[in-house]
């Protein structure tokens, strides 16, 4: 088995290969509804993290996410709540169906290049009942949304597979309403600059990383802070690197799998060398992430309230004040 390269580089080939994961069935048998690392608090790591259910820190990571995005309130800040949200590289739904269930008044509309994610995404949103969530096949870099239409901008680990972050920012920025409120996590690279370059070593780390889930490349925090201040749109910006709450969910999901192996077992062996490159990969992710060379980025902004008009009265009696 050679593991020294990549066997899925970036070719545009994001939708495919997330069609392939989904109709396999493995990836959602393992990981559940959420295509994304949990959350760990420090106590739960300090017990071990093999003692908390992989799934259900997926769950409480939605849940940090959603605390720490400032898209709610308590009810002393007016029990703020989001009532239009976009979810962009929904994966099979998850996320977006927790949303809407938790905020039955609010629509929800996740999206994905992969058709087979949006099948099973929307049959299990009918599954569920739930009539305030759709699903639509869109590339996050060419939103056919209006401007302004979301007040929560949802995007958890899809800017890994984006070949213009700027342009995934930025459209994301544009439906964003007013007022509203864009999260982004995601898997970053460490800051490098031209007295921290990269070794050769961490670039063919990297470039493993790159080319075995076909990611095109990936960016900074302080990269991804650079580009919401560009955009010159937000009121506030702020970032958090969330590495340590989230770790473990490499390891653990190669622990899941060691302790029930037999979905893997009897789909054969074309499953098997995929599975089998998979925990690979895990084990390298996680060596990256503890080593530094990885972040785990947490990015938000506050899109600012537009202008109020001045009133033709008011514009006149201002105008005709001595200066």
């Amino acid at each position: 088995l050679n593991f020294s390269s990549g066997s899925r580089p970036y070719d545009a080939n994001v939708g495919d290969e997330y069609d392939s994961w989904t109709n396999d069935g493995v990836l959602e048998y393992y990981w559940g509804e959420h295509i994304h690392l949990g959350y760990y608090s420090d106590a739960e790591l300090q017990r071990g993290w093999r003692k908390k259910d992989f799934k259900e820190a997926k769950y409480d990571f939605i849940e940090e996410m959603l605390k720490w995005s400032g898209a709610i309130g308590s009810e002393a800040e007016g029990a703020k709540e989001p009532k239009n949200i976009l979810d962009v590289g929904c994966g099979i739904g998850g996320t977006s169906r927790y949303l809407a269930a938790k905020f039955p008044n609010a629509k929800v509309t996740g999206i994905t290049i992969s058709e087979e994610q949006v099948r099973r995404a929307t049959e299990l949103a009918r599954e569920r009942g739930l009539g305030n969530v759709e699903f639509k096949l869109m590339d996050a870099l060419n939103l056919t949304f209006e401007d302004d239409q979301f007040d929560l901008v949802w995007g958890c680990e899809s800017g890994e597979h984006m070949p213009d972050k700027r342009r995934y920012v930025e459209e994301m920025t544009r439906v964003l309403a007013p007022g509203g409120n864009l999260a982004i996590a995601t898997w970053c690279q460490r800051h490098s600059t031209e007295s921290t370059p990269f070794t050769d070593a961490e670039r063919a780390d990297l470039q493993f990383l790159y080319d075995e889930w076909a990611h095109p490349y990936f960016i900074s925090i302080k990269d991804y802070e650079g580009i919401l201040r560009d955009t010159t749109a937000f009121a506030e910006v702020s970032t958090d690197d969330w590495t340590v709450p989230t770790i473990a969910s490499w390891r653990h999901s190669v622990w899941v799998g060691v302790v029930d192996p037999w979905i893997v077992v009897f789909k054969g062996p074309v499953v098997w060398y995929k599975t089998i490159r998979e925990i690979v990969t895990l084990e390298r992710m996680h060596r990256a992430f503890d080593s530094g060379l990885m972040e785990y980025g947490m990015i938000k902004g506050t899109k600012a309230q537009a202008a109020q008009p001045v009133e033709a009265g008011a514009a006149q009696a201002e105008g005709g004040r001595a200066l």
